[in-house]
């Protein structure tokens, strides 16, 4: 075992070897990962039913989680966000949102995004580096323990592009699924994409069962270059090409995430424009009204967004208004700034 390994960052078999390897018997790993998982329990010496001479030797070799809780921020509406310190002192951001007697996590997966989508505050920080699966694993089971409610769903919508750290998601994502870790069902974890079509089919293949959402946001390709700059490398019809092969591989319904901007793109011709563009996949909008973060844009007025609502349904798209939380700590879609926002 070295000293940088954390727990949330392995698999079960990892952590038995890890064990092993040591000298010991590898069913301590199992008893380790109850209590970790199963008993929120991060500190060794708590570890009643291991022999002291090993709860020494995991304090000095591992450390559960590498996150460090540096601010909380509690909204009316029930949320929270959670900002957390790295080793190497990058901050990041995660959001608990309450649904009656559960609860969704919204995770981040890179510090910053390299893809500056322009109604996005975490795009104007630029990308400073990938996360690792112990950094993202760690939110859920930090978030787990600040939650009022049983943590049922975790979402890949926080700071970053998820499909650009492609490997350390889907360990974090297998961990998180994994029955000895969070338990979390695959059918219950949704991963976002600004668009990245290889890995999007790639993503298909592994058989995980994922939901997968798609920050769609205007249906034509001139003014989707606009607000998210990734479609000039990615346009929109192949990307719409990639999630059809996606619900066809998996079964899985796409969603596409359609933030809405007042006099941007939120007319019933963009509506009507989009439902063709969706036609004929297993698949669904969510309408996300437009949070105030960067770009100088603003929320359409509320006939404008049941318009667009109308339209799609018209147009045989299933629709949905998406809940928004947290506006008021700064926790809401495309507002989360990592330290920009920690040193506000």
């Amino acid at each position: 075992m070295e000293a940088t390994t954390y727990v949330c960052g392995l698999l079960p078999g990892e952590l038995e070897q890890a064990i092993a390897g040591a000298g010991h018997k590898a069913y301590r790993a199992r008893q380790i990962l109850r209590w970790v998982y199963q008993r929120g329990v991060c500190d060794f010496s708590r570890m009643s039913d291991l022999p002291q001479p090993l709860r020494e030797e995991l304090a000095r070799r591992l450390t559960v989680s590498p996150l460090h809780l540096s601010a909380e921020r509690r909204a009316r509406d029930g949320s929270a966000k959670l900002s957390f310190r790295l080793p190497d002192a990058a901050v990041i951001e995660t959001v608990i949102m309450p649904y009656q007697a559960r609860a969704t996590v919204c995770i981040s997966s890179q510090v910053g995004c390299a893809y500056n989508c322009a109604f996005c505050a975490t795009g104007s920080l630029g990308l400073e580096r990938d996360l690792t699966p112990a950094e993202i694993v760690g939110q859920v089971l930090h978030a787990r323990a600040a939650s009022a409610a049983p943590v049922t769903n975790v979402v890949f919508m926080g700071m970053g592009e998820p499909l650009a750290n492609y490997d350390a998601v889907i360990k974090a994502v297998r961990i998180t699924n994994q029955r000895a870790c969070l338990n979390i069902g695959a059918r219950h974890i949704a991963v976002s994409t600004c668009g990245l079509p290889h890995e999007m089919r790639r993503l298909a293949a592994e058989g995980l069962g994922l939901h997968l959402a798609v920050s769609l946001n205007a249906p034509d390709d001139e003014l989707r270059s606009q607000l998210m700059p990734i479609n000039r490398r990615h346009p929109v019809g192949e990307v719409v090409a990639a999630a059809r092969e996606y619900a066809r591989r998996t079964g899985r319904k796409v969603s596409f995430e359609y933030c809405l901007l007042q006099g941007i793109n939120d007319s019933p011709a963009q509506a009507v424009a989009t439902a063709r563009l969706l036609q004929g996949f297993p698949c669904m909008v969510n309408l996300i009204l437009y949070n105030q973060a960067r770009g100088g844009f603003r929320r359409p007025r509320p006939a404008a967004v049941a318009a667009f609502r109308r339209a799609l349904r018209e147009g045989g798209v299933e629709v949905a208004l998406r809940r928004s939380f947290g506006e008021e700590v700064a926790a809401a879609c495309g507002q989360l700034a990592g330290a920009r926002a920690s040193s506000e």
